[in-house]
């Protein structure tokens, strides 16, 4: 048995949609000033304890002279490019 649509059906569906679309725009006006400020609460405590770590850690460059280098980190091995093929010299032609 089929069952079509009718015209009030129809009306009704999108009223719903309609009603559904403004309640959460007119939600999200009321709670978004909400939201936001609890996000940048939360990124500016990640950040103060990302500086406190940063403030609280030993700086060990007090003994160093200006200008003076010094590298913290071996750098590993670098394999050379032999396999990657051929040179092959070339003249340009006329």
């Amino acid at each position: 048995m089929l069952q079509y649509a009718s015209a009030t059906g129809l009306v009704r569906m999108i009223l719903i949609i309609l009603l559904v679309y403004f309640g959460v725009k007119i939600l999200a006006r009321l709670f978004m000033p909400f939201l936001l400020k609890f996000v940048a609460k939360k990124a500016e405590q990640k950040f103060g304890d990302q500086f406190g770590q940063f403030q609280k850690a030993p700086r060990q460059d007090h003994s160093k002279k200006e200008g003076e280098v010094t590298i913290d980190k071996i750098p590993k091995t670098k394999s050379s490019n032999k396999d990657v093929g051929d040179y092959v010299d070339f003249e340009e032609i006329d």
